[in-house]
């Protein structure tokens, strides 16, 4: 079965690359942490062509991306679609880099160019298309990392996103506050802990005390020798549930769960503690299967116009 495509999700910190079949079967992969910030100095082609030589993929052979190497910062900047937007069109308004021996195709992101509160994503249009296909009768979809993103749809419109920095106030929280002496810094989290499961249910039910409640960390290991796991993962819970808060989750509503690894497992754990009807969506997949259905609409978009 031959290679059809070079698909790509190239992030801020990581590069994730998968030779596809024109039915979107994996023939071949790679990873590493060559995202936009380390990449930006030897240039995105020689990285790219590096990682296609050591897959013995031919020259001939096109590639879409998504993520950061279309930001402003990146290869090319591939822009914003405003919502409301029909994210099956993203493909269709890729931008194609010049300069480059290979046909190169860019997804765009999508922007909510609200004066109060606005917002981006880029990358996860193309995952959230992905997911799209395989939950098309879908509301809201949460798509949980560094930066959760929950979107809310109508059909394939895209009617508005919110993003919550969640895992990066984690990191900062644990790592470089005077909670890192309550938690032990980093460390895994149990998505069944009780510590995590409590947590969640304050964040939910309290938000506004999210921030008494992180004090409080640091008060029971003083006072209580509360252990720094359970310290660790009741913070973990607390910015999760507080998060749910924001987004506005109640009881019986259907979620679209975009997620992979231990975040899966933690925002599944916190989402049903909370109510929300669940429909697990592997990651992986959904932004393999994003770019097989963006780079077809490319190509056709791109075929009709060199026909005309």
């Amino acid at each position: 079965m031959p290679p059809a495509v070079v698909a790509v999700d190239w992030g801020t910190s990581s590069f994730r690359l998968w030779l596809l079949s024109a039915d979107g079967t994996v023939l071949a992969e790679t990873r590493s942490h060559e995202g936009m910030n380390e990449v930006a100095g030897r240039g995105f082609e020689t990285v790219l062509e590096g990682h296609l030589t050591t897959l013995s993929a031919p020259r001939q052979l096109p590639a879409v991306i998504c993520g950061m190497a279309g930001s402003r910062q990146g290869w090319i900047e591939a822009g914003y679609l405003d919502i409301p937007a029909n994210v099956t069109g993203i493909g269709q308004n890729a931008t194609r880099v010049p300069g480059v021996a290979r046909e190169i195709a860019i997804i765009p992101g999508l922007a909510v160019r609200s004066n109060d509160e606005p917002d981006v994503m880029r990358g996860e249009e193309t995952q959230l298309l992905g997911a799209y296909l395989e939950m098309p009768g879908g509301a809201r979809y949460c798509m949980p990392g560094t930066h959760s993103k929950w979107v809310s749809m109508d059909g394939a419109v895209v009617t508005g996103f919110e993003t919550y920095m969640t895992g990066e106030l984690f990191s900062a929280i644990n790592d470089n506050t005077i909670l890192t002496h309550s938690t032990g810094g980093a460390g895994p989290v149990d998505a069944q802990d009780p510590a995590f499961l409590t947590g969640v249910r304050d964040g939910w039910a309290r938000p506004e005390k999210t921030t008494h409640h992180l004090f409080s960390l640091r008060a029971g290991h003083l006072l209580h020798a509360t252990e720094t796991g359970c310290n660790r993962a009741r913070l973990s819970g607390l910015l999760i549930g507080t998060e749910l808060a924001g987004a506005g989750i109640h009881g019986g509503e259907q979620v679209g769960l975009v997620a992979s690894g231990s975040l899966q497992k933690l925002y599944h754990s916190a989402l049903s503690e909370c109510g929300a009807k669940l429909r697990d969506i592997d990651a992986d997949m959904a932004v393999r299967r994003g770019l097989m259905e963006a780079w077809r609409s490319y190509s056709a978009t791109t075929g009709d116009r060199k026909r005309a």
